[in-house]
């Protein structure tokens, strides 16, 4: 098995979904990266943890109505051509 456009883009697919399905309440506050874990005042510089957690919430607000049709076009591809 080779390393091809198609695995890449399914290893990029299954990510995103990951990304999609946390729950910030269920799962990222019990780790400590909740909500109210990022309060900072006005211009103070963004923390690593800071910048993952509004990556998280940008994926989740852009990228929900595309996955799902990229979702829905890779299960027919695959029923399709196996």
């Amino acid at each position: 098995m080779g390393f091809t456009l198609w695995n890449l883009f399914e290893a990029t697919l299954l990510c995103l979904n990951a990304v999609c399905i946390l729950h910030e309440e269920r799962f990222l506050a019990k780790i400590g990266w909740g909500i109210n874990s990022n309060v900072q005042g006005f211009g103070e510089p963004q923390s690593v943890k800071f910048q993952i957690l509004n990556l998280i919430r940008s994926i989740r607000t852009v990228m929900r109505i595309p996955l799902i049709f990229f979702n829905v076009a890779t299960i027919f591809i695959k029923l399709l051509l196996g």
